[in-house]
């Protein structure tokens, strides 16, 4: 028996959802890009989780990542000791999100997948790809119509990594 294909409601809700994930990764980026990192926290629910994993980690169902937040709390946390507290030296990022596709929508959350890479520029040499994957994301549509992550994993592509990942993914 094959499944009967969605009507068209449906895919205007789909297509919808898509141009707001697609607008929500353009805000984003420009905040990490702009080194605006004390917003970074806004864009997620209370309760999120955050990981940037390596892909054979995340494949093999391994925990370990280079990067985890879960909560405001450590958001905050995060976000406070990247602008205040660790050294590192000047930088410009670029991040360039690709091929957004809506996987699910139960009403309430939105699941989507996004490629992703960035580019980073340390002031006295060749710009450099810092960091090519994807992102899976669930997304929890907010009551005014806007999305917040309830849920981002970065799943990056090489296991090999710079040695020094500052920002955010």
């Amino acid at each position: 028996m094959q499944a009967a294909a969605p009507n068209v409601a449906d895919k205007a809700t789909l297509r919808e959802l898509r141009a707001a994930i697609e607008d929500f990764h353009c805000d984003y980026a420009a905040e990490l890009d702009r080194g605006d990192i004390e917003k970074w926290p806004s864009f997620f629910t209370d309760d999120a989780l955050y990981r940037v994993i390596a892909r054979d980690n995340h494949e093999a169902g391994m925990p370990l990542c280079l990067m985890l937040c879960q909560g405001m709390g450590m958001f905050k946390d995060r976000a406070y000791a990247i602008k205040h507290t660790e050294m590192y030296a000047p930088r410009y990022v670029q991040h360039h999100v690709s091929l957004v596709r809506v996987t699910g929508f139960d009403g309430t959350h939105a699941t989507a997948e996004a490629n992703y890479t960035i580019l980073e520029t340390l002031v006295d040499e060749p710009t450099k790809l810092l960091q090519a994957g994807r992102y899976m994301d669930k997304f929890r549509l907010q009551p005014d119509g806007s999305l917040l992550l309830a849920e981002r994993h970065c799943i990056f592509d090489s296991v090999i990594v710079s040695n020094c990942v500052v920002f955010p993914v």
